[in-house]
Parts: structure tokens; sequence; C-alpha cells
């Protein structure tokens, strides 16, 4: 079982050995034990790959969010959102809020709950992504570093939209949109309301391509209340 590579079937039958429980198991029932065991071992270990692969920024659950009417922030909302089928049908979120509200603590969240459904999910800060796209035009490797975001299920964006756009950033981030939208899902992080985004994105031809491939049908969220980092020093 070692050598194939077999650990959690491997762990199952020596705990079963030593326990005395194989001698109560039937030889299906045995089996059983063990395929499930194996099964559950290399799902959790999926999952942990899957999360450490994704470059959370926080380690966040769902158990562990906050909900207060001051906040603006719906529980129901959150609630409907734990299936990931939102994932499924490839709708983005948009998340927004002055900063220390729990914006990235609840992208992460949600990036958590999708690595526990299976998902793949890639968690950015948005000027470091541009930056490192804007040194792989120059290496080669632009298009090559575009497929690896594509092929994230989640694509978390922290950070959105906190410096104005260059022409460069303008561009990539219509490359990411154009090959993403209606089969990825993406999560925006922002401090400025949606209804900005627009003019901070600059070059109204691009700014409607990449404001209409955004706003339509995405889920939002738009946090409200004083900065929970304030609340807990104080």
């Amino acid at each position: 079982m070692k050598e194939l590579n077999l650990r959690g079937m491997a762990h199952a039958f020596e705990t079963s050995l030593e326990s005395g429980m194989n001698k109560k198991f039937t030889i299906d029932e045995l089996l059983t034990y063990l395929v499930d065991s194996e099964w559950d071992d290399r799902n959790t270990r999926r999952k942990e790959r899957l999360k450490k692969a994704a470059g959370f920024r926080y380690q966040a659950s769902f158990e562990e969010l906050i909900y207060s009417d001051d906040r603006n922030f719906d529980k129901n909302q959150m609630l409907r959102l734990a299936d990931c089928s939102w994932i499924k049908e490839h709708k983005d979120i948009l998340i927004t809020g002055a900063t220390g509200v729990g914006k990235s603590f609840i992208g992460s969240a949600l990036g958590h709950q999708a690595c526990d459904h299976g998902f793949k999910v890639m968690y950015r800060l948005t000027s470091r992504l541009f930056s490192e796209l804007k040194e792989g035009k120059r290496e080669g490797n632009y298009h090559k570093m575009l497929m690896k975001i594509v092929k994230a299920d989640v694509l978390i964006l922290e950070d959105f939209g906190l410096s104005t756009f260059s022409n460069d950033n303008r561009l990539a981030l219509l490359d990411i949109l154009e090959d993403r939208h209606g089969l990825k899902s993406t999560v925006f992080l922002s401090q400025l309301p949606v209804k900005s985004w627009h003019g901070l994105i600059g070059d109204s031809t691009i700014a409607d391509a990449i404001m209409d491939r955004i706003v339509y049908g995405s889920h939002r969220i738009e946090l409200k209340g004083e900065s929970l980092r304030r609340k807990k020093h104080q």
C-alpha cells in the first residue's frame, strides 16, 4: 500500500490491526473502510494543496465571519454563496468598502470555501499581478502567464483600483477578463465604490469593455462601518 502511495489506506489498515477492529469487520466492511479512508485522505490532501497554491492573505472561514447591521453585511447572501454555485455559474463578486472593514477576510473566506469544494483559486494583489504581467511581456512569458490565470476557477484581486491604471494595466485587465468572462469567476476587493471604477480605469472605450464584463450579473457586497482593525486595537 505504501509503495503504491495509498497512504490513507495503509494508515487505516495499520490502525485496524492495532485496535483489533479488522476482526470485527467482514471482508466487504474492511474493504469499504480502507477505500473510504483512502478517499478521505486524498480529498484532504487535495484541499491542502489548493489552499497552499492559492496564496491567501488570511486563513479564513465562513464560520469566522461577523455579521452586523452597521456593516451592511448580509448573512443570507453569504449563505447563498457558501455552496459555490456562483463558481459553477461563472459569476463574479464585487466587494467594496473602506480600508479595514473586512474585504480581504471575506474574500479569503470565499476562496477557502471554493478550495474545500475542489476549485482552483488564485489570490493576488492587483498591482503586483500587473507588475508580473508587465515583466512577462519583456521576457516573452506574457501569454503563458495569462493561461495560468485563466486556469484558476476563481481569481481574487485584492486592492483593485487602489491606483490609476496605466495603458499596460488596462490592456492586461481586458485580456484577463476577455479570457475569463462567462467561463470563470473573479472576485474584486476594492476600497472604491463600483461607480468610480470606470473613471479610474481611464480610456472610455477600454473602460466600457471592462465594466461591461465586470458589472452585469455579478454579486455585490458593499461594506460599511468602522475599521475592524481599529476596533480590535482599541
